[in-house]
């Protein structure tokens, strides 16, 4: 390369002060003529000369290397990070993008990582969770509710077979009482015309879980079907059957109908029908009353009196289950009391006349 200084509008100039490009066009100009007089050789169309690779550049004479490959995310990222620097208007996350050193702009890991998959693990161990508990109701309000109703249709064809073939089955108690029956097996039937004609249930003796489960239970120590004191029965209010899921509904005066081998004995919601009101009766019994799972004494010969000094006058029906639906917080209590002498099956085929009542 040249480096001859001229002078130039009164000052010294190198040829490398000039651009390349009219570096090129300098060495045209003044050295045209020494090419002419050195002379190349012309090789024409001689194929058999050798073609001499293109001498390679050093310098500013190479060509800038290509930039590496990037994805269209990355560019546009880019993009973004280079107007939000230039742009105090750009969206506040992207500008405190902007301001982080660009080593720096990678995804944080280590302990943010570990969080994100803590708290993963535990949506997904939540979300079996409740899928668990939801099988669980559907498992206590369907399944054993089908298990229940089949069970009932078993003990109603024992229960009748029995009263078939042993007449010792029946009443041999004063005012209609039943002999000792074995734990979980059942007795009698239990009617409530204003949960519909068709609800009747098969009553088993015991209140444990495993009684229970086969329909309502009756306390062992309390009185049976038409005997003074308080014939007392527990039943579950949802799962199990549910057969007291409705005994809310129950009113003052409302029958309530149990059926021995050869007696209907009719039960009245104890209250005042005219009015509605459970703690109206002459008795001081309440037809209707929540109390807590400890108040045992709704199921004592005489309702809410404990005295076993007093003997009872009157025969009483008490229904419990809990309360309210679906927990088992408290205890609905329902009493009633016997209306009259019981019934002869046989003098009402059709049952006595509180089932066919509007």
């Amino acid at each position: 390369m040249r480096t001859d200084r001229t002078r130039e509008a009164g000052r010294e100039v190198s040829d490398l002060d000039r651009p390349i490009w009219e570096e090129q066009s300098a060495f045209d100009e003044r050295d045209t003529a020494d090419i002419e007089r050195v002379g190349y050789p012309d090789f024409g169309d001689d194929p058999s000369l050798p073609v001499q690779p293109p001498v390679s550049r050093s310098g500013r004479h190479q060509a800038p290397p290509k930039p590496p490959h990037r994805s269209r995310h990355a560019e546009q990222e880019s993009a973004g990070l280079a107007q939000a620097e230039m742009d105090p208007d750009a969206d506040p996350p992207m500008q405190a993008l902007a301001r982080v050193p660009r080593q720096d702009r990678t995804r944080p890991r280590g302990r943010g990582d570990l969080v994100r998959t803590g708290i993963r693990g535990l949506g997904q161990m939540l979300i079996t969770g409740g899928l668990v508990v939801l099988l669980f109701v559907v498992y206590e309000l369907l399944v054993t509710d089908l298990v229940t109703d089949q069970r009932q249709e078993e003990l109603t064809d024992e229960l009748v077979q029995n009263w078939e073939d042993d007449p010792t089955l029946g009443p041999d108690l004063p005012g209609g009482g039943l002999s000792e029956i074995p734990m979980g097996e059942g007795f009698a039937f239990i009617r409530i015309p204003a949960l519909g004609t068709d609800y009747v249930r098969v009553i088993v003796q015991g209140t444990t879980s495993g009684a229970l489960q086969q329909g309502p239970g009756h306390y062992v120590e309390s009185a049976m079907p038409g005997e003074l004191g308080n014939f007392s029965l527990a039943g579950h209010r949802t799962g199990k059957g549910s057969p007291f899921i409705d005994l809310d509904v129950l009113r003052p005066g409302d029958a309530v109908v149990i059926e021995t081998m050869d007696t209907y004995f009719t039960y009245r919601v104890l209250g005042d029908p005219a009015t509605g009101n459970f703690g109206a009766d002459p008795s001081g019994i309440p037809g209707q009353e929540i109390v807590s799972p400890q108040d045992v004494e709704a199921v004592f010969p005489i309702p809410g009196v404990n005295d076993a000094s007093v003997a009872p006058t009157d025969a009483y029906l008490t229904l419990t289950t809990c309360h309210p639906k679906f927990s088992n917080q408290q205890r609905l209590i329902i009493h009633a009391v016997l209306e009259g002498p019981g019934l002869s099956k046989a003098d009402y085929p059709d049952g006595p006349p509180a089932m066919t009542e509007a």
